[in-house]
């Protein structure tokens, strides 16, 4: 993707490949700063935030654009990632370590196709602990790390498509399509649950928002090299 005009402060969309260990707000600041030192002051949004782990597709809103943002929220997603099983984790993802373990040995590959095809349709989805979701004015993530009990409400979710991608156990890769508010780091807990068993998000890539592609987008850097030089 190229910027061979630059609208950002009427508005633009900005597509960027966030990179691994860097927050969604990471990403905004960053390039909130990139453009202010060219163009001033810009009003600057995202739609839809990545987990720190993920990397992929995070979609940013300038100026007039800015509108956009929940339309481009509540579009449908893909993303393609890894579960490790045989391990569960507080968090369901990496960021924190294996609190139990389980014994895979006797886990068919038939049984894990099964188990991904089980999960295609309407579901009802209890979001991670450890996640943005709102109780009572409070963020989840804050509750759970002052070590209050948290009362999480499930949602209603569709997963569209759950594609196997390949097993090398304990990993099994895959592609899933969903709608919004999906967790895949619920997604990967429940995925053990239902084997009888326990597994926790050990890679995540958002591919796809609505008809926007990461295949499009820019990496951070990249992207921000493409602004033109500050005037002195």
């Amino acid at each position: 993707m190229t910027y061979p005009d630059y609208h950002f402060t009427e508005g633009e969309i900005i597509l960027i490949d966030k990179p691994s260990d860097w927050t969604s707000f990471d990403v905004v600041n960053k390039i909130k700063f990139a453009l202010k030192k060219n163009y001033g002051t810009v009003k600057i949004g995202h739609a839809g935030t990545l987990d720190p782990k993920a990397t992929g597709l995070l979609i940013l809103c300038t100026g007039k654009k800015t509108k956009d943002i929940q339309q481009i929220q509540d579009a449908e997603k893909e993303y393609t990632g890894t579960f490790f099983l045989g391990g569960t984790t507080e968090c369901y993802d990496s960021e924190k370590p294996v609190n139990q373990t389980f014994d895979i040995s006797q886990i068919l590959h038939e049984a894990i196709l099964k188990c991904a095809e089980s999960f295609v349709g309407v579901q009802e989805q209890f979001p991670p602990i450890h996640s943005a979701v709102k109780i009572d004015g409070k963020r989840a993530y804050s509750l759970a790390r002052q070590g209050k009990e948290v009362a999480i409400r499930p949602k209603q979710i569709t997963i569209r498509t759950f594609e196997i991608t390949g097993i090398e156990l304990p990993l099994i890769h895959f592609r899933v399509e969903c709608t919004k508010g999906t967790y895949i780091r619920s997604l990967a807990h429940d995925f053990g649950k239902r084997l009888n068993n326990g597994a926790y998000l050990f890679a995540l890539r958002r591919t796809k928002i609505g008809t926007y592609s990461v295949d499009d987008a820019l990496k951070l850097e990249d992207f921000v090299q493409s602004l033109p030089p500050v005037q002195p």
